[in-house]
């Protein structure tokens, strides 16, 4: 009993002093850990080394399965790559995403869980299931130290090294090689930790390499075969419970969050959207009007030069008048960013000001929360060089001479106009709005289509004193109202459904990017940059304004100093100044005019074009096709002949038609060009596979082998001159290279196609027994008809990249966002 007693007492006092061992131990490194380091308190506490490169991020005690924290992460671009097609900008963020912190053994892992998959209101087994079902993504893992009472150190800078942001796929996806991110040459910033209460911001400096760089990358990198960026990573706090989520409507105009719910009813739907919006609370819930808890406040990037600067703040403000429509009081705000202040910081939306080598897109984003849509952070992108594209047409239109004149013709008074519409728009997007391209068929209904400047004529001359709409239209005021106001009792999903009804009956129209933005597109109300109720009349009135601003073009255009080569970069605006409506027009060809119907809504969801306007709108498009519409002024072409000795410009490189060699300008190529823009418009397969369709049910329809007859017509019209039957061939050219490419495309379908080739054959046997005008006529016929017999050569000739017209891009150069 002694001995045992004394063993035991022996074990005891062995036992003791190695568990107070291990706890010293433990204090002692984590005393040694967090060495030398400041620490910085937030929504959790961070220990920065700045000598030694580490933070240090603390995290709670791990629950039983080892969970530390879930918070939000989000990553963004502090600096950025300068490509518009590229599209890694300054400010540019990404996705929120839920991050859960857990501690495995030594390890602490951060992983994505996947929100998207649940089975709300179900039982716990239940939604365990629809959670395990689906993969998480497992990020990084780290070496654990344990801290005090249970908590956890870990060093993030590897982590905030990595590529979480995907830049090596953006950068390999954009026409760019080869690009990977360099370990050696990556590390994160100790000096640009913050700390807040619902975030912590950190940054890392990433360099990317690649021995193939691609064009975009050789126009801007010092050493094109290493880019650097740097990278902001945002950790937030969860938001706090309460926020009511929108049930997306197709009608409504928002962008929507998609989860999978298995907790839906028998009968309900799995797939469901929630809308994105912030949240905005009433101070008085019951009230008609009211104050709001926490108001939406944009801010404007001072680095927007006066008086840009300003316009932008007036543009973005426009969306005070529809939240004040919808019963919210002082609800939304624009300010100046105020010194100090990070950009980045999720907790500011921010209109950026970001610059680029060739011009792109703006963009608006909405940060959103990806379990309820919740909108978090708003961030606007506008590219600076737009607006001096913007200023390239608007010279070309009434004279450079005007600039800074004052005055509704003045072109900086005009761009500015643009401006505050173009904040509109993207800050309309940030708001939780999409597009909507219908708004310019009804009289500037909408910001958020892509408004055409309206171009007038006064004594014959272009007027810009209407370009631009200068306040929100009815379908913003109503989507704001839509999105954000709820009822003071009720069911606010049934309250939305019900407004959505009210508008489709007021006659609002919608269309959004996927029946828009493609030149096959269907819908007739939804075109980009367009204008007026009737596409096919506004394409006859632009022809008219076009011809007077190409007659008037020149060294006015020009600023003082201002090269004359100068000229050739101007000049395409205004010689393709129909472009888009030409595309609005042709969507009334094969056309259906359909809406976003839901069930029990009522009202035919599709409704083809009838066959009378069909045929109008092929009239107004033919007629951009004759030969004396594409004839460039010959005193013009000495001109636009200018030389240049002083280096290339990529944004001039990529935005002027194809010369004849050196400097020399190519009329005929500018007429091919022109043409090009109306027939691959008219000839979209789509397009065409629709009207064999349409023809069944109205005879009236133009078909196929109707449009192809009279566009060979046009080909083989007698010229009033020498100089315009070689424009004649030029677009004959592309006529018949065209249609031969409808015929062989499958798309196009069997009926188009067969009659396209048909008529594409008589064509070709008419030619040997014709009668010519001249020499060069006949050269030009007979050796087109030999190729159209060729069957192997033609589809040589089809496959020929460098055969091909090149239309000099229109709209901002990148993605089809914006």
């Amino acid at each position: 009993m002694i001995l045992k007693t004394i063993a035991a007492g022996v074990l005891m006092t062995i036992a003791l002093p190695v568990a107070a061992e291990r706890r010293d131990s433990s204090a002692t490194v984590r005393r040694g850990v967090v060495e030398g380091t400041e620490r910085l308190d937030g929504l959790l506490p961070v220990h920065v080394d700045r000598w030694g490169g580490r933070i240090l991020l603390s995290l709670p005690a791990p629950a039983s399965d080892g969970v530390a924290v879930r918070l939000l992460y989000t990553t963004a671009l502090r600096t950025g790559l300068g490509s518009a097609p590229i599209g890694l900008d300054r400010a540019q963020p990404g996705p929120a995403q839920v991050l859960v912190i857990r501690r495995l053994g030594k390890k602490v892992a951060f992983e994505l869980e996947n929100p998207r998959f649940r089975a709300t209101g179900a039982s716990a087994s239940e939604q365990a299931a629809a959670a395990n079902a689906f993969a998480t993504s497992t990020l990084w893992l780290g070496d654990a130290v344990d801290g005090a009472d249970g908590a956890l150190l870990v060093d993030i800078a590897p982590f905030l090294a990595r590529d979480t942001k995907g830049i090596t796929a953006q950068l390999n996806t954009s026409g760019e090689k080869g690009w990977k991110l360099i370990d050696a040459l990556s590390a994160a910033d100790p000096n640009s930790v913050r700390a807040f209460p619902l975030n912590l911001e950190f940054e890392a400096r990433q360099t990317y390499a690649s021995e193939t760089p691609g064009p975009e990358v050789r126009n801007i990198a010092p050493d094109p075969r290493q880019v650097t960026l740097v990278v902001r990573h945002s950790f937030i706090a969860l938001p706090e419970a309460g926020y009511v989520p929108r049930a997306f409507d197709p009608r409504g105009g928002s962008f929507a969050t998609q989860i999978l719910d298995f907790g839906a009813p028998l009968g309900g739907q799995i797939v469901q959207n929630l809308a994105n919006r912030f949240r905005l609370e009433k101070l008085d819930p019951t009230a008609a009007r009211s104050g709001v808890r926490k108001p939406i406040v944009f801010y404007i990037d001072d680095a927007a030069p006066e008086p840009i600067r300003t316009a932008l703040l007036e543009g973005a403000s426009w969306w005070k008048a529809a939240f004040e429509a919808a019963g919210f009081i002082d609800a939304y705000r624009v300010e100046i960013l105020p010194k100090g202040v990070d950009p980045l910081d999720i907790r500011y939306n921010v209109v950026n000001w970001v610059n680029r080598a060739t011009r792109g897109w703006s963009y608006g984003y909405a940060v959103a929360d990806p379990r309820s849509g919740e909108i978090l952070k708003g961030a606007v992108l506008l590219g600076s060089l737009r607006v001096r594209q913007d200023m390239l047409i608007y010279e070309g239109l009434v004279g450079a001479a005007r600039t800074g004149a004052g005055g509704p013709n003045d072109p900086a008074q005009v761009a500015l106009a643009r401006i505050r519409q173009l904040a509109a728009h993207e800050v309309g997007h940030a708001l939780g709005l999409l597009h909507n391209f219908a708004g310019s068929s009804q009289g500037r209904a909408s910001v958020m289509d892509y408004p055409a400047p309206r171009i007038g004529l006064v004594d014959g001359a272009p007027d810009l004193s209407d370009a631009y709409g200068v306040r929100l239209g009815a379908w913003d005021t109503h989507a704001i109202d839509w999105l954000y106001a709820d009822p003071a009792g009720g069911d606010p999903d049934a309250a939305a459904r019900a407004k959505a009804v009210a508008a489709d009956r007021r006659g609002y129209r919608f269309v959004a990017d996927e029946n828009a933005r493609s030149a096959s597109a269907s819908q007739p109300w939804g075109s980009l940059w367009d204008d007026g109720a009737d596409p096919a009349a506004e394409l006859g009135r632009m022809m008219t304004v076009r011809a007077a601003a190409v007659a008037r073009f020149g060294p006015a255009a020009l600023g003082r100093d201002e090269p004359v080569a100068a000229l050739r970069r101007k000049f395409v605006p205004i010689w393709l100044l129909h472009r888009y409506q030409v595309e609005a027009a042709a969507k009334l060809i094969g056309g259906v005019y359909s809406t976003y119907a839901v069930g029990g809504s009522g009202g035919a969801a599709m409704v083809s074009v009838d066959g009378a306007t069909q045929r109008r709108a092929l009239d107004a498009l033919l007629a951009t096709l004759a030969p004396a519409a594409l004839d460039v002024p010959a005193g013009l072409i000495p001109q636009l002949s200018a030389g240049w000795s002083g280096e290339s410009d990529r944004q001039t490189d990529i935005e002027v038609m194809r010369t004849a060699g050196s400097a020399v300008f190519d009329p005929l190529v500018a007429a091919a060009v022109a043409a090009e823009v109306s027939l691959r418009a008219l000839l979209a397969p789509e397009r065409l596979a629709r009207l064999a369709d349409q023809r069944r049910r109205d005879p009236a329809v133009p078909d196929a082998a109707t449009i192809a007859t009279r566009l060979l017509a046009i080909a083989d019209a007698p010229a009033t001159s020498v100089a315009l039957a070689a424009v004649r061939r030029s677009v004959g050219t592309r006529i018949i290279m065209n249609l031969a490419s409808a015929a062989a495309d499958p798309a196009s379908g069997a009926d188009s196609a067969s009659r396209i080739d048909q008529a594409l054959a008589d064509w070709a046997a008419r030619q040997q027994a014709r009668s010519f005008a001249s020499g060069d006529d006949r050269a030009w016929a007979l050796s087109t008809a030999r190729l159209l017999r060729d069957r192997e050569a033609l589809a040589a000739a089809l496959a020929d990249k460098d055969a091909e017209v090149t239309v000099p891009p229109g709209m901002p150069i990148g993605s089809d966002d914006g």
